[in-house]
């Protein structure tokens, strides 16, 4: 991927085995991305760099991200 290469959304399979499909709107194609699960402590202490880290699979159609938590 090149660095103004646009990503395409893709199919993504979870680890039950089955095929991800949009709980918004049906759709099977996803943009893959991770995001931190911050809470009100390590925010306030500053300590938002520790939180845990989830994948996300952002719809690509509507939009809506399905988060999963690391093993």
């Amino acid at each position: 991927m090149g660095l103004f290469s646009k990503e395409e959304p893709k199919r993504v399979v979870v680890r039950t085995g089955k095929e991800l499909t949009c709980l918004g709107c049906g759709f099977e194609l996803f943009f893959e991305r991770q995001g931190q699960l911050h809470t009100k402590g390590a925010s306030f202490f500053h300590f938002a760099w520790a939180s845990l880290t989830a994948d996300c699979c952002v719809c690509g159609r509507c939009g809506f991200i399905h988060w999963f938590l690391g093993a």
